[in-house]
């Protein structure tokens, strides 16, 4: 048991295992990189190891303090308590003076964005003042154990408001805590707080140690395993969570998409398609725009002239090469320039179907407006003009 369970991202492990053996424990971590590669898990590891009752470099997960911890590996349970605790109907105010804290340990808490209510979650659950003032409050107590740790998770999601309270927290760390921030880029940060923290981005896993994985934490079928390993894009975690025959279908939901975007045709097929991913609750928004940063990152290698191409996609290859033929590494980074386009507008509550047919609408054009330019079709068709 101890940090060498982690899989994946060694040098970090041993920079943290490092940071211990010399006694200098940051106040406060940034951990970057996409959704489940293991950036929460890293977190919870590094507070057992910080408060580990038999070991001062790791943690044996023996002892009472890491078996407490330990309660953090499972957070959905702890906030799904929270959340019945609190009340289904509460208000806005109720939120903010009961925030969702995850406890295993009293010296260790973990922070994960408040979805409000358990039943009807809001679209969108962020951290919120209410929880980060509790922190603020709590990071200057003294531990009972050796070190207080505050995770918080999908920093990200906070108000920039929010993020303000939190800098003053950095500004005047705590001797005795760390507060280690979770988020997929260092950009979706304010670089006051990115400048007050020690970084470290978490890199995808190879398509081989994910499929080691799966093999070691799951009972799927070899041929299951393989696939959901190369649909993962190195995360583990969501590897472990997939719905393959769900994420396959939506991957030739979006190739079929870029087909008859790039020929400029098939309009009718090719807007009933974006409407039904649009209209697709199952899974988040950013869960598909990985899925066509994926199939667009497998284009750009084969419109590139890459010698050895290493797909994404391989169950596609016959599909990507066909269509890498008939464009090239001009309309591929137009089509990414728009996916980026719509994952800011994601965060501003875009329109899903509006921002995704305005996209193709580009793609399918000569000239390539920028999505924002280009007109929904409805509105075209009240003018009498053709798309």
């Amino acid at each position: 048991m101890g940090f060498s369970e982690f899989l994946g991202n060694e040098k970090i492990v041993a920079a943290l295992g490092g940071a211990f053996r010399a006694s200098r424990v940051p106040h406060a971590l940034l951990f970057t990189g996409p959704r489940g590669v293991g950036k929460y898990t890293l977190a919870r590891m590094f507070a057992q190891a910080a408060n580990c009752e038999k070991l001062t470099d790791d943690f044996c997960g023996e002892c009472r303090t890491c078996r407490q911890i330990s309660r953090l590996a499972d957070p959905q349970s702890l906030m799904e308590q929270g959340l019945a605790e609190r009340g289904e109907s509460a208000d806005a105010a109720m939120v903010e003076r009961t925030p969702l804290i995850l406890q295993g340990h009293p010296d260790v808490w973990a922070v994960v964005p408040d979805p409000v209510r358990l039943k009807s979650p809001v679209a969108r659950p962020m951290l919120r003042i209410g929880q980060i003032r509790a922190v603020q409050r709590a990071a200057y107590f003294q531990p009972m154990a050796k070190r207080r740790v505050f995770i918080l998770d999908g920093a990200e999601t906070m108000r920039w408001d929010v993020a303000n309270v939190l800098l003053k927290i950095l500004e005047e760390p705590p001797g005795s805590a760390t507060l280690i921030l979770t988020a997929p880029s260092p950009f979706s940060l304010l670089p006051t707080i990115v400048s007050r923290c020690l970084q470290f981005h978490f890199a995808p896993l190879p398509t081989a140690e994910v499929e080691a994985i799966l093999k070691k934490h799951s009972e799927r079928k070899p041929s299951e395993i393989k696939l959901a390993a190369q649909l993962s894009q190195g995360s583990p975690g969501m590897a472990m969570e997939m719905n393959v025959e769900e994420t396959v279908e939506k991957t030739r939901t979006v190739m079929r998409i870029l087909e008859r975007a790039a020929r400029g045709q098939g309009f009718a097929q090719l807007f009933a398609d974006t409407a039904a991913l649009a209209k697709d609750r199952e899974s988040s928004f950013e869960d598909l725009l990985g899925i066509c940063y994926g199939v667009l990152s497998d284009l750009l290698q084969l419109t590139s002239g890459t010698s050895e191409p290493v797909l994404r996609n391989p169950y596609l290859a016959k599909e990507l090469e066909g269509l890498a033929r008939n464009i090239n590494t001009v309309w591929v980074e137009r089509a990414i320039s728009g996916i980026d386009e719509l994952a800011a507008g994601a965060r501003r509550n875009l329109n899903r179907q509006l921002g995704m047919d305005s996209l193709v609408a580009t793609l399918s054009s000569p000239g390539g407006a920028s999505p924002a330019q280009v007109r929904h079709p409805a509105e075209s068709q009240r003018d009498g003009q053709v798309v």
